[in-house]
């Protein structure tokens, strides 16, 4: 097993968000979006769990103040720059957390941690998302830009408001159907399970998975698993904010022996 070199994380910066800093925190959580999703997504966990957690975001290329550079395309490509770019955060315990697309981005990166640094993340929480080895074929980045649109409509992970606005649709489409290629295109490679605890998170409504193939996330870990059903749809963490913040936090920080401030 081979670290990432020290070069590797020159992209630091580029790659990750801290709303709000906490660098005295013994426990870091780094955050990965849904498809056209930007780091943004996740301020109000950030605020909410500073207190205790160092949490980071992860923004991706082609939106906000990275709406000039062009999407990736691959999925495993996605997982490869960001593992590099966290480099300098596996000095203390690491969990990760991503929704739909990012859920199985966070697997992949938690798969080059364990498998090329020898890290074991502290734990993988997915949520919105089946389990990588349960495929379905979707083309939706195939499909013209108002078809692409109306599923981002369906699914309501982005603000309205802004799918109204005619400019930022123009920034953001090239972005919107990278993600989409990224994520329809992926393809489970079989390996180890992942030594690190899974907590799968998913909506009883969820239109793009099933609470079977959401239980199929057991299949990729050797440690433990768990499993919280929430009502709603795709992005039922907009009903459920204070109880799933309560989750992440007492479950980080009862594995890790309750202690939030590094020593």
């Amino acid at each position: 097993m081979t670290a990432p070199e020290p070069h590797e994380g020159r992209h630091h910066a580029l790659w990750l968000r801290r709303f709000h800093p906490a660098p005295d925190r013994a426990l870091r959580l780094l955050c990965l979006p849904h498809a056209g999703g930007a780091a943004s997504f996740f301020v109000p966990l950030s605020r909410a769990l500073s207190a205790d957690l160092d949490v980071l975001a992860v923004q991706y290329p082609g939106r906000q103040d990275r709406w000039r550079e062009e999407g990736v395309e691959s999925l495993d490509e996605l997982a490869r720059q960001i593992y590099a770019s966290i480099a300098p955060l596996t000095d203390r315990p690491l969990a990760l957390f991503g929704h739909s697309m990012g859920a199985t981005l966070a697997f992949e990166v938690a798969r080059l941690l364990e498998q090329r640094a020898g890290t074991v993340p502290a734990h993988l929480f997915v949520s919105g998302r089946r389990a990588p080895s349960r495929h379905c074929d979707e083309a939706v980045h195939r499909l013209g830009d108002e078809a692409l649109l109306a599923d981002v409509r369906l699914l309501s992970g982005t603000d309205s408001s802004i799918l109204g606005d005619e400019e930022f649709l123009h920034l953001a489409l090239p972005a919107f159907r990278a993600d989409y290629k990224a994520i329809e295109t992926y393809r489970y490679r079989p390996g180890p399970p992942l030594r690190c605890p899974i907590t799968a998170l998913t909506g009883d409504s969820d239109p793009k998975t099933t609470l079977d193939e959401v239980r199929s996330w057991s299949e990729h870990t050797a440690a433990d698993f768990g499993m919280k059903v929430y009502p709603g749809g795709h992005f039922f963490l907009s009903g459920h904010q204070d109880a799933i913040f309560r989750d992440i936090t007492g479950t980080l920080l009862t594995e890790h022996g309750g202690c939030a401030v590094r020593h």
